[in-house]
């Protein structure tokens, strides 16, 4: 054991409260102004309070903010990579003010912590993005909602901790930082090696992991984030079922499986030495750092965000600070001629490698094609197979968006109709005119306010699809960004479809069975799409119409000629 090693880490910062103590603050709550935090927030929340985020005592100030993204160190020069902060919109921030108390509040209105505001102000989102993303690209998964997100208040100050979030799910992995250092020395673990991840584990990570922990002479920590991964991942729920799966290929006593409700921003470099310092406090001696650590992708322009091995360059540069170990690993790969696995770059010379990526594996998995066995192992598959069915078991949301009089509604209902005659799985409309009826009658029709009918229709309809069922959805829906939320949330179940009834205005307005457009001409109507309000036509929707020659039956077949072409009908 070097000295930059000490068993089980060092001091975590203590926030949460006595049961007493917690007691008289719920009591004084009533008094506070409350928030109820996003989901990221939350996130963050439990890795202040649980003390993952030490020595962090509360959400960044406006100090510590900014010395953070120039630095990369906390206004007292203590190390640490990206912000830590609670942002709020700025109807909220209006009704707080620096020295009051604010409690923060789960979803379902339990209180969590109270924050004593000792900041509060409007950062510059866009030198944020820069400085702690490198990129103001809002193809990054964390720089999107940054520029576009309605958070643009941030309250900084120290908290006191009333309680944890609540899970109920798979509770026998859940640790605190302190409870797992308490289950290490109990196993006389005295080197632990963290592997991170936000995927699967396959064969090809089992021989990586093995191979490294074996290295040190450590055993191994599986600490799967299951918090906010990147849009689009495969759920927490079938990916621990994964990690338990593969777990039975692990030699026994070698390794544990403890989940971390980490907020990813997927911020390459930086995101690792957060990493780094996480498995510190979790009282880890050596963190895995494979090629790309926590790296989105590629941009808008198809480079990748980061350089593969930048995550290493930047840990190692900061290994002595951090007190942690970094074991840098190369990409593994299969070697038909050897049917072994080896790092990429011990690869002899002419000797053929073979490889699945996620989106391979995905489209496999999609199609019902085989998964050979080199690749993963038979049960961790089976897990796999049972979450993501082949395209034409998937829920399916179709998303008509376009000017009033377009022709939506009325293509939607021969489509509902074709879908019905079909038959095999359940078909719901959610109609622009009866959604607003029935689900959001108390909204006007500000951006605000269409925002989020766009967003509650785009909740129903991704439970429809999380159930294997068809949403019909169609609204007007003309902001771009608004549009892309639902994309987002409906892709993470199934399909999503967009149809762009791209109907001219001249045509919509000639039909006008409504009288719409003569009000809104005439200044009766305020803030009429394609009048006095924008439409932001979609720049990449899987289907393109115009209703202006085409028959309503005929648009429908189109859609359902597309939907066969791609696998999703039988």
């Amino acid at each position: 054991m070097d000295h930059l090693n000490p068993p089980y880490g060092g001091e975590l910062s203590e926030l949460l409260l006595s049961p007493a103590a917690a007691a008289e603050v719920k009591a004084a709550s009533i008094e506070f102004p409350s928030i109820a935090l996003s989901l990221r927030a939350q996130c963050d929340l439990e890795l202040l309070l649980n003390g993952s985020f030490s020595p962090l005592r509360g959400f960044m100030g406006r100090r510590d903010y900014d010395s953070v993204l120039r630095e990369m160190r906390l206004a007292d020069h203590t190390l640490w990579p990206l912000p830590i902060a609670l942002s709020v919109t700025p109807r909220q921030a209006e009704k707080l003010a620096v020295g009051q108390t604010l409690a923060l509040r789960e979803p379902e209105g339990a209180m969590l912590a109270a924050l004593h505001v000792e900041d509060l102000w409007e950062p510059d989102r866009k030198a944020e993005a820069e400085l702690a993303f490198g990129t103001q690209d809002i193809a990054h998964p964390s720089v999107r909602p940054l520029l576009q997100g309605e958070e643009r208040v941030y309250v900084g100050g120290p908290m006191q901790g009333l309680q944890l979030p609540a899970h109920y799910d798979f509770t026998q992995h859940r640790y605190t930082p302190a409870e797992l250092r308490h289950e290490f020395a109990r196993r006389g673990w005295r080197s632990v090696a963290a592997f991170q991840t936000r995927n699967p584990l396959h064969r090809a990570h089992k021989e990586m992991t093995m191979r490294a922990a074996s290295e040190v002479g450590a055993h191994l920590l599986l600490n799967p984030v299951v918090g906010m991964t990147k849009p689009g991942d495969i759920d927490h729920y079938t990916r621990v079922r994964c990690y338990e799966a593969i777990a039975q290929h692990y030699p026994p006593e070698m390794m544990m499986l403890a989940l971390l409700d980490l907020a990813m921003r997927m911020g390459g470099p930086r995101e690792a030495v957060l990493h780094a310092i996480i498995r510190k406090n979790h009282g880890c001696s050596h963190l895995i750092v494979g090629r790309d650590h926590a790296g989105p992708g590629n941009d808008s322009t198809g480079k990748p965000f980061y350089g593969p091995y930048a995550a290493q360059e930047m840990v190692a540069r900061h290994e002595e600070e951090l007190g942690i170990r970094m074991i840098p690993f190369q990409e593994m790969v299969y070697v038909r001629e050897r049917a072994q696995y080896m790092p990429i770059n011990e690869v002899p010379a002419g000797e053929e490698v073979l490889n699945i990526s996620g989106t391979e594996l995905r489209r496999r998995l999609r199609e019902g094609l085989e998964i050979p066995e080199w690749f993963s192992y038979p049960n961790v598959v089976e897990e796999l197979r049972r979450a993501y069915p082949g395209k034409a078991q998937q829920g399916i949301t179709i998303f008509f968006t376009g000017l009033s009089g377009a022709g939506k509604s009325t293509v939607a209902n021969v489509l509902l109709s074709k879908f019905l005659e079909i038959g095999g799985r359940p078909v719901t409309l959610l109609d622009g005119d009866i959604v607003r009826q029935n689900l959001s009658s108390e909204l006007g029709f500000s951006r605000e306010h269409r925002d989020l009918n766009i967003l509650r229709i785009g909740y129903v309809a991704s439970e429809i699809t999380k159930n294997r069922g068809i949403a019909i959805c169609a609204p007007i829906a003309p902001y771009a960004a608004t549009r892309h939320k639902v994309r987002e949330l409906i892709g993470a179940y199934g399909a999503f479809v967009e149809v762009y009834v791209s109907t001219p205005l001249e045509v919509c307005e000639g039909r006008d069975r409504k009288g719409l457009y003569a009000k809104a001409r005439a200044g009766l109507i305020a803030e009429f799409t394609g009048i006095s309000d924008p439409y932001e036509p979609p720049q990449n929707a899987e289907i393109t119409l115009d209703t202006t020659n085409t028959a309503p039956d005929e648009a429908a077949q189109e859609i359902l000629l597309y939907l066969e072409r791609a696998g999703y009908l039988a």
